[in-house]
């Protein structure tokens, strides 16, 4: 059963920011920097109110991990400033990387750029230099999962960005010119008004978590999905079970054997494991900037193909899980039921027959965007794939084709033309996007071309629906650069 462990807060990685002179000496660069580069421009976007007088939000953020971060960086620097970021999770929590992220390292290469938007001082790079030295630089491989928020939390602070915490979206829906947002905090409920929201709500945005039918019908303390909170305490002297033999997988495999399980098992489906990391494939700016240019029938295909690759296991995890003779994998056991037999877990699988006590599930999530609390009232009226998109024969996804059909801003699309005006104001910067936009918005990698690309449709659709505004600001202009000198 998933059970809330340890508050693990960013007070736990005091030991990543020492008060140093290196540190203070790279934040005063950032903000010469930023000074340097006209990083906050005038505000432009004209103030709008409600009918109660409240100003009326230009964008609200859901999500305040690493991709809502990013957006809100790029909005401010195009003068953007109405901006709240809002998110569910308790201060100094948002994202995985210190909840449901098991691995001790990121999978992403350490040069890859992230929320900096091209500003060298604002990198990964030159924080950890600042509190850990060059030389540690030089002889890091890959970057620790705690060390990454810490910076994320000093990234978030040199930017000024705050965020509402403990805040989570409950519905959608228009009023007069703009979006009503319902959300909650604190058992209360309240209203915001925006203009534009932004579903930055990273793998389960696009639904929910993905659970066998047949886990489904056992006792739900029995069963823990990997996007769940989990005391790995509750393993111990367990027999235990790992559905899936990808990355998360082993991640679940080490965090259950440290914590004392008696035996863990991982069964895979495939004969043989992931070994291909496909981000690696689709970083060149070619594919990151244009997949969106591309037809439907092509983008479908390169669509398919990318779902195709499993994320495999580091190196590290696979290692550590393997290191311990407690430790099995079974590969080709595909799975033929799964139930309860004397208060145990029975699998049958092609491999033949396992029991267990508590099965960790590696399986992914689903797309399903009626599971989506802050969609499902209007889910009827959002184009997905299939409404906009026939395969050739023997091409049918069905998964691929329940994703929604997205446009060049990453805003929702009507089924029927006219019908609910109001999706186009919501922007779905999350794992449903990759069919329409392609990786650019689930990860590292595609940062650096999925948030100018956003951030431009979001500024292009705020112009123009204001432009006799801008107009009128035009036509009485009449400030004075030149006054001649009397003759």
């Amino acid at each position: 059963m998933s059970q809330t462990p340890p508050n693990p807060s960013l007070a736990s990685l005091e030991h990543h920011l020492p008060n140093v002179p290196d540190l203070a000496h790279l934040e005063a660069q950032v903000r010469r920097d930023l000074d340097s580069i006209e990083a906050s421009p005038r505000a432009w976007v004209p103030e709008r109110r409600d009918a109660y007088g409240n100003v009326i939000s230009d964008v609200v953020i859901v999500g305040a991990g690493l991709t809502g971060l990013s957006l809100a960086f790029g909005l401010k620097r195009q003068g953007i400033e109405r901006v709240r970021l809002i998110d569910a999770a308790p201060a100094g929590l948002e994202g995985p990387w210190l909840t449901t992220a098991r691995m001790r390292t990121l999978r992403s290469p350490k040069t890859l750029s992230g929320p900096d938007l091209g500003i060298p001082s604002l990198t990964y790079r030159a924080w950890h230099e600042a509190v850990e030295g060059h030389e540690s630089w030089e002889q890091l491989d890959k970057i620790d999962r705690q060390a990454w928020m810490a910076y994320l939390a000093w990234f978030r602070s040199m930017i000024g960005l705050p965020v509402e915490n403990d805040t989570r979206l409950l519905s959608i829906s228009q009023v007069d010119d703009h979006l009503r947002l319902q959300v909650e905090n604190g058992g209360q409920s309240s209203c915001i008004a925006c203009r534009k929201v932004v579903l930055a709500t990273g793998l389960e945005g696009a639904g929910g978590f993905n659970v066998p039918p047949d886990v489904a019908t056992l006792p739900r303390t029995r069963w823990t999905h990997s996007g769940e909170l989990i005391d790995p305490g509750i393993l111990s002297a367990k027999r235990v079970g790992v559905i899936g033999a990808a990355a998360s997988s082993f991640d679940w495999a080490v965090t259950a054997l440290e914590a004392g399980a008696t035996s863990v098992t991982l069964l895979a489906r495939s004969p043989v494991l992931p070994r291909t990391e496909i981000l690696d494939w689709s970083n060149f700016p070619g594919f990151l900037n244009h997949f969106a240019d591309l037809d439907d029938q092509t983008r479908y295909r390169f669509t398919r193909r990318m779902f195709d690759f499993k994320t495999p296991p580091t190196n590290e995890m696979y290692g550590r899980a393997m290191a311990f003779p407690d430790c099995r994998l079974v590969t080709g056991a595909r799975i033929c039921s799964i139930g309860m037999t004397d208060d145990a877990v029975v699998i049958s699988t092609a491999k033949g027959d396992f029991v267990f006590d508590h099965l960790l599930l590696g399986t992914g999530y689903s797309v399903d965007l009626s599971r989506r609390p802050e969609l499902a009232s209007h889910v009827d009226q959002i184009a997905t794939w299939a409404d906009r998109f026939v395969p050739a024969t023997g091409e049918e996804d069905p998964d691929l084709l329940a994703y929604p059909y997205l446009g060049p801003a990453f805003e929702l699309m009507e089924k029927t033309p006219g019908a609910l005006p109001m999706l186009a104001n919501i922007h779905v910067f999350n794992s449903a996007a990759v069919p329409s936009l392609g990786p650019i918005c689930n990860g590292i990698t595609g940062l650096k071309s999925g948030v100018p690309k956003l951030v431009s449709g979001i500024c292009r659709g705020l112009f123009l629906s204001d432009i006799e505004h801008f107009y009128r600001s035009l036509d009485r202009y009449d400030k004075t650069h030149f006054q001649p000198e009397p003759v």
